[in-house]
């Protein structure tokens, strides 16, 4: 069988799995690992931030979940994400940022 590598969305820890299951967590920081962020679907940009249409809506994108479509990112793409998103935020702030 071959392993999935797998990228922590919290530290960015690499680990190795032949299965994750729901309860398996990363060995660095203990952020659970079977997480939307931490999913190949992820896309915060996406409706209900999944771009796999047929899967449930999860809630909380950093807890562990049942959902059958949850293949591991083989990149650290949440967390690249968030940076993403709070520089257009930041930027969006500068740009209608009044002077004095």
């Amino acid at each position: 069988m071959s392993h999935k590598k797998v990228v922590c969305f919290s530290c960015g820890h690499v680990m190795f799995f032949e299965h994750i299951s729901r309860r398996d967590e990363c060995e660095k920081c203990g952020a659970d690992i079977r997480v939307c962020k931490n999913c190949q679907f992820y896309d915060p940009t996406a409706y209900n931030e999944c771009r796999e249409p047929q899967a449930e809506p999860i809630q909380d994108k950093e807890r562990s979940h049942f959902c059958d479509y949850f293949e591991p990112a083989s990149n650290q793409r949440g967390a690249q994400a968030s940076s993403s998103k709070e520089e257009l935020l930041a930027a969006a702030e500068a740009l209608f940022k009044k002077d004095k």
